[in-house]
């Protein structure tokens, strides 16, 4: 028997039941909704959107092993659990740690999105993915996953930018990234007003309080970052919109295929090159 042609699909855009036929999406007025380009995996997304957040993670996590495994013999034991098994300045320089170190001196200024992706030992890593495990879900349920992961890489290098003006010397973790994601969501709530929103702006913005003061009583914390990722995260907020104002729509797809694309560019070029150094 021969297959027919399915005559319904969902709305890459809005994920609506429409006919494949449609000229435009009666519900969010994308237009030919049924063309092949317009559903593909990242036009219509993750079946479930908690794989974009699984993906950061996972992406955290491999380049935390790589950068382990880059100079194993270097790799902090101390029995400061914030010193535990560190990677090595060397190996966190060449992976893409960021400052005026690598920026002014090296002319590396691709490390201002690798930094983003680099931890200095298991309780950086820990602490911080924990903390985007708890903010990103929030942040994508307000803004939809392609906002999301557009706030928390331009917020990230935002971030990292404020950093290197403020002469911050050499820098990594994703504190940057998650920064924005608070900064997005306490305009978000503050926006939005009402029990919910008025809840998440006080539950966030004691985050972002507890940061600071965190920065101000731990050495070595690079508070300029947190900063520069908050107002990123503040401004992206404002000027991208959230899902009660306007729905995700073609633009913020290609925004965040664009942020994905020069990410996954930027830590393969990080691992190819530190590769070469070790081997030559």
């Amino acid at each position: 028997m021969m297959n027919q042609r399915r005559s319904s699909i969902l709305c890459p855009n809005c994920r609506k039941l429409i006919s494949v036929d449609e000229e435009r999406c009666p519900y969010c007025g994308t237009r030919n909704p049924g063309s092949r380009w317009k559903n593909n995996l990242w036009t219509r997304g993750f079946r479930n959107t908690d794989q974009y957040i699984k993906a950061i993670i996972y992406v955290n996590i491999a380049m935390y092993v790589f950068s382990i495994l880059l100079d194993p013999l270097s790799v902090g034991h101390s029995a400061n659990p914030l010193a535990f098994l560190s990677p090595s300045n060397k190996s966190l320089f060449f992976l893409g740690a960021t400052g005026t170190i690598p920026v002014a001196r090296f002319h590396r200024w691709w490390t201002i999105v690798s930094a983003n992706y680099l931890h200095g030992g298991i309780i950086h890593i820990l602490f911080n993915m924990i903390a985007l495990k708890q903010l990103a879900p929030v942040a994508l349920n307000e803004y939809g996953a392609y906002r999301m992961v557009s706030i928390y890489t331009l917020g990230g290098i935002v971030g990292y930018l404020m950093s290197y003006v403020a002469g911050v010397p050499l820098t990594i973790g994703a504190s940057a990234a998650i920064c924005s994601l608070i900064g997005a969501i306490i305009y978000y709530g503050k926006s939005r007003g009402g029990a919910y929103g008025q809840a998440l702006y006080r539950q966030v913005g004691a985050w972002a309080i507890g940061i600071f003061v965190f920065g101000l009583l731990v050495p070595g914390i690079n508070n300029w970052a947190h900063g520069g990722g908050i107002l990123a995260g503040a401004v992206l907020g404002i000027a991208l919109g959230y899902q009660e104002k306007r729905r995700e729509n073609l633009f913020h797809k290609l925004l965040a295929g664009i942020c994905v694309a020069v990410t996954l560019a930027v830590l393969c070029w990080a691992v190819v090159s530190a590769i070469a150094y070790r081997l030559l």
